[in-house]
């Protein structure tokens, strides 16, 4: 049999290469370019690193994007001599990229001239805050602060003056290890939580302007000291990086040279900024918000009207500690969630969106992201069916004690819903984790909850508890794991879950594996387990060759990942999962992959996995083929499309998704999907229909209009969701949000309804 799956795997092979020898003779390979001859003396540290100096100005630049006519910067050291990582790796970069650093008593200022030979070849697809930088010409910086090597600050723009910002925890590998990380599968893809090690949703205070012009892009950053978290001392050195993408090219490359293997976040690798001299750090920011909606649940109730006030206050103890307080708080301009169909028997996730609990997520978060969440602050505010509870207030202290010690300590009370006999709930989190060299560190936290008020029961509480660590070898293996435990009153059994995990990156080779257990009365009523009651194991392989000299083509990557998940009380096989993979990508951006999944599921309990379709006890062995495959994503017009065909519970699946992207240059931005599986199973045959649609219009950088419209025949409903938005600082400002729910077929589904939603905050910066 094992022949047999290594034959196919060859077969797929030689597929690839002869998808290879067409698409190079068909698609037009992008031409490289020489390295500019103007080139700059680089200085160094004693350990090698690239070094940069900032230089001390009374007046900060106008920010307005003019870098070269702003007589500001003709004193600061220009950085330059950027390298390669993709697509010719350790080469010059195909285009000249300066930096230029500033700074005033209270606000550090980057100056960036991205130079292109033909400004034609400039592609910007989007300027909606925390749009993705992938597929667009874009400029990124990362700042370790603390120069722990872990965690940091990431800022970035595009040519038309994007705002992207994020916070970065366990240099971006978050907190599961490589063998118990996600593992993608179809029909049941999961999306990461907060703990996935990059947090995009932190949004801090700060300004960039850029602007295109016969020489390039140039842009002009200015990042207020009081935004940043950094120890204490007048003058400071702080890990740094510069990335820049040329989407045409698909080309990155880096101030601080990176293996193709790491990106941005593996500041281990950073170059060095010497000699700042920091304010000291005075930050209280209250943000108040008024809210007025109207809702009508269905054809037959008039509409009700409401309003509401609440604020959120931030003050820093010191510069590295800091303190937020929020009121009445509410969610009212987040995006909806993506719908999901189930074709399984265990819990889907659905990624916290709610900008008060992403601060900081990462460093409260212990487990494998997606898969056990020790916290997981979704079950705070959100009830079982997606309801919500109104979160009367609550508190985060987070930050530094020193230099490596990091303390989080988190507290929120709900109200209760007496309709639907919820209880008032307070949760409390508290987390340390002390931080070691070379990318290690070692934790501890605990989570509780207990119901208060006239609806709780004497014995309504449950605790976890956890320890977790991280050990680095080098710059390329990585050991991780976790030990936790739940008390529950009235339950009883093995009550605890742990996790080990290894696994090693080198250029060419990357190799992992793990082992999880989960007892079967494990409960972190607070946080996210998609099954427990299991032992399971991981392991994974993957290399990567570019081909020198050849006509159009990048990389070929075969790859090889399994697990098997085995029944904690009885050993039998619940989960068996063997994939074998290639795939190829092309320097024009064209990519595919042809997979062969070879599965076993041990159903132990029969489930209904569609209205009147039962999967009986039994045991499924499989094999599946699967084949995905995307056109240039940069492009004006792009398609991806992802297809399996095989055995699935004794039966046959088809799934096709299809996904067809439009955009007009960086305003106007829409993308539609559908996902169809047609499943022919002996307790019956059924089709799933999931179609979504986006259309993304901005007026400017921080105006734009969103709708989001879903139709889900599984879970029998349609959705639509349209926001408008006009933007202040750290994603204030002004929201109009329309819902809509209704059922399909007379069904009517929790939240059916219709509301509209005016909500306006402004943060007011009191101490400066």
């Amino acid at each position: 049999m094992v022949a047999r799956y290594l034959l196919f795997w060859t077969d797929s092979v030689a597929l690839g290469a002869i998808v290879t020898t067409l698409a190079a003779s068909v698609l037009t390979p992008v031409p490289v370019l020489a390295q500019p001859p103007a080139a700059q003396t680089r200085e160094t540290t004693s350990a090698g690193v690239p070094l940069a100096r900032a230089h001390r100005v009374v007046q900060g630049p106008d920010v307005d994007g003019d870098v070269l006519g702003d007589a500001v910067w003709d004193g600061a050291p220009v950085l330059t001599g950027f390298q390669q990582n993709t697509p010719d790796e350790g080469e010059p970069a195909s285009e000249r990229t300066e930096v230029r650093i500033v700074y005033t008593d209270d606000t550090i200022y980057f100056g960036v001239v991205c130079y292109v030979r033909d400004p034609g070849t400039i592609i910007v697809s989007d300027a909606r805050r925390d749009s993705s930088l992938t597929e667009t010409d874009s400029f990124r910086l990362v700042l370790d602060t603390y120069q722990d090597q872990q965690n940091g600050f990431v800022f970035g723009t595009n040519p038309v003056g994007l705002e992207y910002d994020g916070q970065l925890t366990n240099a971006g590998q978050g907190s599961g290890g490589t063998g118990g990380g996600l593992v993608r599968r179809s029909g049941s893809q999961q999306q990461r939580g907060s703990g996935g090690g990059f947090n995009l949703n932190w949004d801090g205070v700060w300004q960039v302007r850029a602007r295109i012009s016969d020489i390039g892009w140039t842009a002009e950053i200015a990042i207020p000291f009081r935004t940043l978290r950094y120890p204490s001392g007048a003058v400071q050195t702080w890990r740094l990086n510069f990335q820049r993408n040329i989407r045409h090219r698909n080309e990155e490359s880096y101030w601080a040279p990176l293996p193709r293997q790491f990106n941005l976040n593996r500041l281990s690798l950073a170059g060095e900024m010497q000699g700042v001299e920091v304010p000291v750090q005075r930050n209280l920011k209250l943000t108040p918000y008024v809210l007025g909606a109207a809702i009508r649940r269905d054809a037959h109730t008039r509409a009700t009207t409401l309003g509401d006030v609440g604020a959120d206050l931030k003050y820093s103890l010191t510069p590295s500690l800091t303190l937020d307080l929020t009121y009445n708080t509410d969610f009212a301009q987040v995006e909806v969630d993506d719908q999901q169909v189930n074709l399984d028997r265990f819990n889907l996730f659905f990624p916290e969106k709610r900008p008060f609990f992403l601060e900081n997520a990462g460093l409260f978060s212990v487990g494998q992201p997606g898969q056990l969440e020790l916290f997981f602050s979704r079950r705070i505010g959100i009830g079982a069916s997606g309801e919500q509870v109104p979160i009367l207030g609550g508190g985060r202290l987070s930050g530094k004690l020193g230099r490596n010690t990091n303390i989080g300590v988190l507290n929120m009370q709900t109200a209760s819903v007496a309709a639907g006999g919820v209880p008032s709930n307070n949760v409390t989190v508290a987390r340390v984790r002390q931080d070691f060299r070379n990318r290690s560190n070692l934790g501890a936290m605990v989570v509780n909850r207990r119901a208060t008020g006239g609806l709780a029961g004497a014995d309504d509480l449950n605790r976890s508890y956890a320890v977790d660590g991280r050990w680095g070898f080098g710059d390329t293996v990585m050991l991780s794991g976790f030990a936790a435990g739940t008390d529950t009153p009235g339950v009883r059994g093995d009550a605890h879950a742990y996790n080990v995990a290894a696994s090693y990156e080198s250029q060419r080779y990357r190799y992992g594996g793990g082992f999880t257990e989960v007892g079967p009365a494990f409960n972190p009523e607070v946080g996210f387990y998609a099954r427990r009651g299991y032992r399971r194991v991981d392991g994974a392989f993957r290399t990567a060759f570019r081909p020198e000299n050849s006509v159009g083509f990048h990389e070929w990557s075969p790859h090889a990942s399994f697990f098997t998940v085995r029944n904690f009380d009885t050993g039998q096989t619940e989960s068996e999962w063997i994939h074998l993979d290639n795939t190829m990508e092309w320097r024009n951006g064209f990519w595919m992959s042809t997979a062969l999944n070879v599965t076993s599921e041990g159903v132990l309990e029969p489930f209904e996995i569609f209205p009147g379709a039962i999967v009986p006890v039994d045991r499924y062995d499989h094999t599946e083929a699967q084949l995905r495959f995307r056109t240039d994503q940069g492009a004006p017009l792009s398609v991806e499309f992802f297809s399996v065909f095989g055995g699935f519970f004794g039966g046959r699946r088809t799934q096709l998704s299809p996904r067809l992207s439009l955009r007009v240059g960086e305003t106007f931005n829409t993308q539609v999907s559908w996902e169809r599986n047609d499943l022919d199973l002996p307790g019956g045959a059924f089709v799933t229909n999931l179609v979504r649609l986006r259309v993304n219009y901005s007026f400017t950088t921080r105006m734009f209009v969103q709708a989001l419209v879903q139709y889900n025949d599984w879970a029998r409903l349609w959705s639509s969701n349209l926001r408008f938005g006009m933007l202040s600082d750290a994603n204030t400002g002004l929201f109009i949000v329309y819902n809509e729910i209704e059922g399909i077929d007379r069904f009517i589904p929790p939240g059916a309804g219709r509301s509209l939603t005016l909500k306006y905050s402004y943060l007011f910066d009191l101490l400066n």
